[in-house]
């Protein structure tokens, strides 16, 4: 019934339009709150200083009712002590004027009139009477036994009231006369005739503006507290997160590269302390930074030492053996299969060094990306090509979906190597299923997708994969005769054009690569023009609450850009693998 009448609500022309005027204001709100919420959350001087006031305003309201509650309750008691006071001795004072006057003959009205008047005379002129301030005073006989006789302001007291002082006893009384609050005093006064009613009626005024006077003062003073609150809060504040924020600037240098960053250490409090386990640990750090530097550098000239002293070698021995190749068949059967042996070897073994230079130059940052335009599809079918012996020896089927026209700034060698490791480690992981390559662009990127329906990945082994010489099965005979090598290429090969290589597995489903990459030299990836998974992958898993695959990231999700690609390892463990895949400095063929 609500949601039916809502729908009739929102079809109404004006309750559209409101709803339209109000939606400015509705999205300034939320971003107003979305501002307030972030500062919240990044400022620690904010938090204390908001939580102080707040605090500090529930302590000074507390303490300013209580004591605006008991200066109210003293200003009254001593009101009433003194009009009681003054009652009594107004009393006394009637009752001896009175003595001889009897209410009910002719002329007690002047002479009930003529006797208050000399009582608020009296009071006047004695300094040493009770003095409970102005008040007035009023005079009856009731209505009880013959005609009412009365002086002064009798109607401005309660019929209530009149009724407990006719009953011969003393009454007290709060209650407002012309908008002013009013404390009435009632007792009976003897005569030579019936009992007289004497009241008096002292107005609160002054009371009331005593009072508006403190709850001013306590508002403005408590106001003035709380600011100077504020700013104390605020100065204290900015002296503990100074520091804090002084260590995070530093922290921040040092996590930048500048390892001789310090923090200044003054004094000897909790800070300075703090600033100097900070540079010790930075000290250490920077000692281990340039500790493992020096060893990466002394590993990456070894390498390429290595690789260029056994070129001399290896040219030799091909010699050799082309030449035994070449006799092969003058030779016995089975020296015939050993120069085939000794073949195919020198030439795994050739590939395995070219490999390890590649890897040399780029650990080196000497690696050059020739970029030109090129249309992506021919780079892709070349690539294809060279591996079609390998999947037509395995029977598996390649099919390739490579539009034309897709053209990007790339180093086609760079892009045709990346695009023959990720087809070759298909074939070797398809177990004789279809292999898929697609390629499809937007207007920022083009993307290649290379798909299996193989043993896939198990979870944890998309962190893996991009490893050197890193195998998902240590027992599987590879057929193309891959060196360990080819995926970690791959990766400084994309990161080399500004792309994203990713890996997506699931066991039993087959895995995917996809090799995402800008458009132009120096462009910025956002978002893939394929999925990385099958579509049914996110949502199998979210049904099933638990992750089997591995998705580096969820197909169709990018990857934001982040700073992180030049930052220690340390932080590089808490990016997403597919982040990791084409940050990673090395160590990384599935």
């Amino acid at each position: 019934m609500n949601r039916r009448l809502l729908r009739r609500l929102a079809r109404m022309p004006v309750l559209r339009r409101l709803v339209r005027a109000l939606h400015p204001v509705r999205v300034q709100i939320q971003e107003l709150g979305a501002v307030l919420a972030a500062s919240w959350r990044r400022s620690l001087q904010l938090r204390v200083v908001v939580s102080t006031l707040a605090l500090s305003s529930a302590v000074v309201l507390v303490l300013g009712l209580v004591l605006q509650s008991e200066i109210a309750e003293r200003l009254l008691q001593a009101k009433l002590e003194g009009a009681l006071s003054q009652a009594e001795a107004g009393r006394i004072v009637l009752e001896a004027d009175l003595a001889g006057v009897d209410p009910d003959r002719e002329g007690a009205q002047d002479t009930l009139t003529n006797a208050l008047a000399r009582l608020t005379n009296s009071d006047a002129g004695d300094p040493g009477s009770p003095n409970a301030g102005e008040f007035r005073a009023a005079l009856t006989t009731g209505a009880g036994n013959g005609p009412e006789v009365s002086a002064g302001p009798i109607d401005d007291v309660t019929r209530e009231q009149r009724v407990t002082v006719a009953d011969g006893g003393l009454s007290r009384q709060y209650t407002t006369v012309g908008g002013v609050p009013t404390l009435v005093i009632g007792q009976p006064v003897g005569t030579a005739g019936r009992e007289l009613q004497f009241y008096l009626l002292f107005p609160l005024e002054a009371e009331r503006m005593t009072l508006n006077l403190v709850q001013s003062t306590l508002i403005v003073g408590g106001l003035v507290l709380m600011v100077l609150l504020a700013a104390i809060a605020s100065l204290v504040t900015r002296q503990v997160v100074r520091p804090v924020r002084q260590a995070a600037d530093v922290a921040e240098r040092f996590a930048g590269g500048n390892l001789d960053e310090r923090m200044p250490v003054r004094g000897e409090d909790e800070v300075a302390r703090l600033a100097e386990s900070y540079n010790e640990m930075a000290a250490g750090l920077a000692a281990q930074i340039k500790q493992l530097e020096e060893f990466g550098a002394l590993q990456r000239r070894f390498t390429s030492d290595v690789s260029h002293e056994l070129r001399t070698p290896l040219t030799t021995v091909r010699m050799a053996a082309d030449v035994l190749y070449a006799s092969r068949d003058e030779l016995l059967p089975a020296l015939r299969r050993s120069s085939e042996l000794l073949v195919t070897e020198l030439d795994r073994f050739e590939s395995l060094l070219a490999d390890l230079l590649e890897i040399s130059r780029l650990d080196a940052g000497v690696a050059e990306l020739g970029a030109e335009r090129v249309d992506l599809a021919g780079v892709v079918d070349r690539a294809v090509d060279a591996v079609r012996g390998v999947a037509a020896d395995s029977g598996t089927e390649l099919v390739l979906s490579l539009p034309s026209g897709e053209y990007v700034d790339a180093d086609p060698r760079r892009v045709e190597r990346i695009v023959r490791n990720l087809v070759a480690n298909a074939v070797d992981h398809g177990e004789g299923r279809p292999v898929e390559v697609t390629l499809a662009g937007d207007a920022q990127a083009v993307a290649v997708l290379v798909r299996d329906h193989g043993v896939g990945l198990r979870p944890g082994e998309a962190d893996l994969v991009f490893n050197r010489f890193w195998r998902a099965e240590e027992s599987r005979a590879r057929r193309s005769g891959g060196t360990g090598l080819g995926l970690s290429i791959s990766v400084e090969d994309a990161r080399l054009h500004g792309g994203w290589l990713q890996a997506w597995g699931e066991p039993g489903r087959g895995s995917a690569f996809r090799l995402t990459l800008p458009r132009h030299v120096g462009g910025h990836v956002a978002a893939s023009p394929l999925p990385l998974g099958p579509p049914d992958a996110e949502s199998s898993e979210s049904r099933s609450g638990a992750t089997t695959s591995v998705p580096t990231p969820p197909w169709g999700m990018p990857i934001p850009p982040s700073p992180s690609a030049e930052r220690p390892d340390a932080e590089q463990g808490r990016l997403q693998p597919a982040e990791r895949a084409i940050m990673d400095t090395g160590d990384d063929d599935r």
